[in-house]
């Protein structure tokens, strides 16, 4: 009875643990790939619509000041802070203390990101050149992404809201409301460019009217989950709450410490916006390096941090440590042959995809660039959301800023250094580099904290990894080598061949990873075997 076994009908408790991360990582996952296809689907409109042209510039500088703010003050700071300390309330304290400091955090957000976003549209005249200094000799342009910043500010306060309702409903293990909220965000955005659009002189200012109405919904959305669950916000004017105090303790300095990544952004953003297309280069670029990390790395992140939070509130640190280095051992098993494939298949991609309308094969060129430097960091991107989610976990925001400073100016001397030579594409090269020295050094003060880790089982599991994506890549030099993608059409042929490459090499993985006998892979299988089996039974 002492000893559990692996494949018993009495699991241990560590694995009950990663069988419940997986699986809502899975649901998580599912959503944000569900997401992630229609977000394409979003910029195939646009960049049909508006190509790389100046609207566009004007549009994903304007929408990278709110977005920025959503990373800082919303999804990464509010979940990294609110969760642990929600977690903690329930379960050391009863459920009503728990609602009653959710409605006091509501309504404190609700204030202070309501002044955020006037503060926002009154100052946008300011902001922008700031952002955008390369802008300032257009006065057009300077305009119209003055106008796009004032109409999409308000974005802030319901994404701020919307992740707040995600981390309620995260913490209690409900993850599905939250995890499809973006679907709904990308439909407001391709809705509004076919309907409003018409009705715009200036066709882009629809897209930011989307963008609004895509974060209203995002929060809409999750209220009934939480009215099911009885931890519907109500209105709590206490903002000195005990509770509220400490998120907001735990929140400054993660304002920083989670959100580097979106920091690093933002000087590339400022920075390309002295080359023609830049930014929409360095924004396509990002977004379909997002695919992979959304739908596996921030998936895994997502469902990793109730996990460590409760295991860091009951003082469970042997838990936690093997919950994070499965954690670790999962995102690289899972992104990896993400990097590969999105190295290696690059150009066929961005030109199947985007290469429409005013999208030339110029800017196909410019993009995919952008996409080899991004990828080089995939790894490091995934890996500092779960890392970072631990030192959240233990309440340790201090740590992860104390880096990230470290990290930013990094990035920021790799920028001005690489920009002279490579443009944009070294403004991306920057950013995946200090997203690298930010992961490393995570990692080895977590392991002074925590202890070591079972570094012998997570190498053992990396070279399988490395090994098994030899298939990938001599699947995908063959693909890209074709010379279908040279010709002018075929649009059908070129999806069929990306859709077989991409096929093979899953499937060569995957195989690959059966002969060496995977620990991850085994552990997948078996998980799938008993969800396809639990009816039966």
């Amino acid at each position: 009875m002492g000893k559990s076994k692996p494949d018993g009908d009495a699991p241990s408790p560590h694995h009950a643990e990663r069988t419940q991360v997986v699986e809502a990582a899975g649901v998580i996952g599912a959503a944000t790939l569900l997401s992630r296809i229609l977000g394409f689907l979003r910029d195939i409109v646009l960049a049909r619509l508006f190509g790389a042209g100046a609207a566009a510039d004007a549009f994903f500088v304007a929408y990278r000041i709110p977005n920025l703010l959503r990373e800082l003050f919303a999804e990464g700071s509010m979940s990294a802070a609110f969760i642990p300390v929600f977690s903690e309330y329930m379960a050391k304290r009863t459920r009503r203390d728990a609602w009653e400091m959710a409605s006091a955090a509501f309504t404190t957000l609700l204030t202070v990101l309501t002044g955020v976003c006037l503060l926002g549209v009154l100052a946008a005249p300011w902001i922008v050149p700031l952002i955008a200094p390369g802008f300032s000799g257009d006065a057009e342009k300077l305009a119209l992404t003055t106008l796009l910043t004032r109409i999409m500010f308000p974005y802030l306060l319901f994404i701020g809201l919307a992740a707040l309702a995600m981390g309620v409903l995260n913490s209690i293990r409900s993850f599905a409301a939250p995890a499809f909220s973006p679907v709904l965000f990308n439909i407001g955005i391709i809705a509004s460019a076919f309907l409003l659009a018409p009705l715009f002189d200036q066709p882009i200012l629809a897209v930011a009217v989307g963008v609004v109405i895509g974060g209203l919904a995002q929060f809409l959305i999750q209220l009934p989950a939480m009215k099911k669950a009885g931890l519907l916000f109500g209105w709590r004017f206490d903002f000195a709450h005990e509770g509220v105090r400490r998120i907001g303790w735990l929140m400054a300095p993660a304002l920083i410490g989670l959100s580097v990544t979106q920091i690093n952004i933002l000087v590339s953003t400022i920075l390309a916006s002295y080359f023609p297309g830049g930014p929409t280069y360095l924004f396509y670029g990002m977004r379909l390096i997002h695919f992979p990390l959304g739908v596996f790395g921030v998936a895994l992140a997502t469902a990793l941090l109730p996990s460590l939070a409760t295991q860091a509130a009951k003082g469970e640190l042997d838990a936690l440590r093997d919950t994070l280095g499965f954690g670790l051992r999962l995102i690289f098993f899972v992104i990896l042959p993400a990097m590969v494939g999105i190295i290696l298949l690059r150009l066929p991609i961005v030109h199947l995809f985007f290469e429409h309308g005013r999208f030339t094969a110029v800017d196909t060129q410019g993009t995919a660039a952008a996409v080899l430097a991004y990828a080089s960091g995939l790894w490091a991107f995934a890996g500092v959301r779960i890392v970072v989610s631990a030192f959240y976990s233990l309440q340790d925001t201090r740590t992860p800023v104390r880096v990230a400073v470290v990290a930013l100016a990094a990035n920021i001397a790799l920028s001005l250094a690489l920009m002279d030579s490579l443009q944009h594409v070294g403004l991306a090269l920057a950013t995946a580099l200090s997203a690298i020295l930010n992961m490393v050094v995570l990692v080895i003060l977590l392991d002074r904290r925590l202890g070591p880790f079972d570094w012998d089982a997570i190498a053992r599991s990396h070279i399988r990894v490395l090994v098994a994506a030899v298939p990938i890549g001599v699947t995908c030099v063959w693909v890209a080598g074709l010379g279908i993608w040279a010709q002018p059409d075929a649009w059908v042929a070129k999806t069929v061949m990306l859709i077989v490459g991409i096929g093979i090499s899953v499937a060569g993985y995957v195989t690959v990873h059966a002969l060496l006998h995977s620990d991850e892979l085994d552990f997948l299988w078996g998980l799938l075997k008993r969800k396809l089996t639990r009816p039966a039974a």
